[in-house]
């Protein structure tokens, strides 16, 4: 059984979903799917379809991948990497074309064919798919754990399998990693089974909308990115996931975007932050290879700053976003985390409270006291005796280790620099200010070229 579907987009096709249905009929072994568009490339710029699976049950994969060509083949035993395979059942299956960009000015053809197979005997009506586990513990005992948050392989448009990811991981000496591929969660149960002997594996995906990404962490369930511009839909996502103690991260929100990153800037006016909690301000290296994404991180940060300011009390966070070996060599952010233990849970908890910093190497600690209480660690609040016109002064401590000679300690207040000193690779620091005004503090580590090094989640002054 065949069909066979062709079309012509233009500009106004872009940012779609458009569905292609058939029917498979009981005694199904076999669907192959095959998608080609041309043009592909338009004077050095990608247009960008890719596909999007449905069973009469609901979600069954999706390929978010570049190429102009997308082969996809389901049997009860396989699958093609972002799709799962299981039983085929019969009824109505939609294959959709998501339309990330469609160039202006160009008209893009498609054609998409469907291939139904049957054969009593290799037909399954029934195959259980496999639900992830990550409930490992690899360490009971609290600490500082060093992870990465924001990974991609095959499933998606990466360049290498979940065991490569883990292998890098381990030689990387982390002591976690999570992988959160686009818009699918198929590489989930493998990625379970990879963790231990030291390494803990976590499970997660990236939304990648049409207007901005967020990595969703715990988040083992497809979840449905197919959401209007003005945010409604994403913010209703995030207060979900922020509900059942998942987290909801807005990444790389000052990327380059359309038309070189499709949809990779922040483009929801309604949730800028709205009911966000998390914002990924280290993305990959600090300074990017794009001209005109240069200083996406250091934009990213400055818009949290300016949160901050605006009196929203969230977390920041870094991912490596690697989709290949090298992305581990050009010295991305990690998160280094204060957990209860090393589990997925607590590592959710403790970034979900601010207790950790991002670091390319470095590590850096802050803490403050206000000299009538115990000192508070970065993420929390510190409370002042006093009020708003006569407050106590506050103790700030900082100490690192393992920086590059020359680099710089800054102490930054409200958003702005308000003490600075070139320091040594390893040392400790304290300043004592007045509390008067401060709303909140943070440290920041750079190196002589402004690169930045390591920088900790604020301690808020209540």
């Amino acid at each position: 059984m065949n069909y066979h579907f062709a079309a012509t987009l233009s500009e106004a096709d872009s940012k779609r979903h458009i569905p292609h249905t058939f029917e498979a009929p009981s005694g199904c072994s076999l669907i192959r799917i095959d998608m080609h568009y041309a043009p592909r490339n338009v004077n050095g710029l990608n247009n960008l379809l890719t596909l999007t699976l449905f069973d009469p049950q609901g979600f069954r994969g999706a390929g978010h991948r570049g190429g102009d060509t997308h082969i996809v083949e389901l049997t009860p035993e396989s699958a093609t990497r972002g799709y799962f395979a299981g039983a085929l059942p019969a009824g109505t299956w939609t294959v959709q074309i998501d339309t990330h960009l469609v160039l202006p000015n160009v008209a893009v053809a498609y054609t998409l064919d469907v291939t139904v197979e049957t054969d009593a005997a290799k037909a399954v009506t029934s195959v259980e798919r496999v639900t992830p586990d990550f409930s490992r513990v690899v360490n009971p005992a609290p600490g500082w754990y060093r992870g990465d948050l924001h990974s991609h392989t095959l499933h998606s448009d990466a360049s290498w399998t979940a065991p490569e990811l883990v292998a890098a991981a381990r030689q990387m000496e982390l002591d976690f990693i999570a992988l959160t591929d686009h818009n699918t969660v198929s590489p989930l149960p493998e990625m379970a089974q990879l963790g231990g002997h030291g390494l803990l594996t976590m499970g997660g995906q990236e939304l990648t909308t049409f207007w901005g990404h967020a990595v969703c962490l715990g988040a083992h369930e497809w979840l449905d990115w197919r959401v209007d511009r003005d945010g409604v839909g994403m913010a209703l996502i995030a207060a979900r996931l922020y509900a059942a103690g998942q987290l909801y991260i807005i990444a790389h929100p000052y990327d380059i975007g359309d038309p070189y990153c499709t949809g990779c800037r922040w483009l929801y006016t309604q949730m800028m932050p709205g009911n966000a909690r998390l914002i990924e301000v280290w993305n990959g290296p600090w300074f990017g290879d794009h001209p005109l994404g240069h200083m996406s991180n250091e934009d990213g940060l400055a818009f949290y700053y300016r949160c901050l300011n605006e009196g929203r009390r969230l977390v920041m966070t870094a991912g490596s976003d690697a989709h290949g070996p090298k992305s581990y060599e050009r010295g991305p952010g990690f998160n280094v985390v204060y957990a209860d233990e090393l589990s997925e849970p607590a590592i959710l908890r403790a970034l979900a409270r601010g207790h950790h910093y991002l670091s390319s190497g470095p590590a850096l600690h802050l803490h403050a006291d206000a000299g009538n209480e115990a000192a508070v660690m970065m993420g929390d609040t510190l409370t002042v005796n006093g009020d708003d016109d006569v407050r106590q002064n506050v103790h700030i401590h900082a100490d690192w280790a393992d920086a590059p000679p020359e680099c710089t300690l800054r102490l930054v207040v409200n958003g702005a620099v308000y003490a600075q000193s070139v320091v040594t690779p390893r040392g400790e620091k304290d300043w004592t200010i007045p509390a008067n005004g401060v709303r909140w503090c943070t440290i920041e580590l750079r190196s002589q070229d402004e690169i930045m090094l390591a920088v900790a989640n604020p301690i808020f002054l209540a």
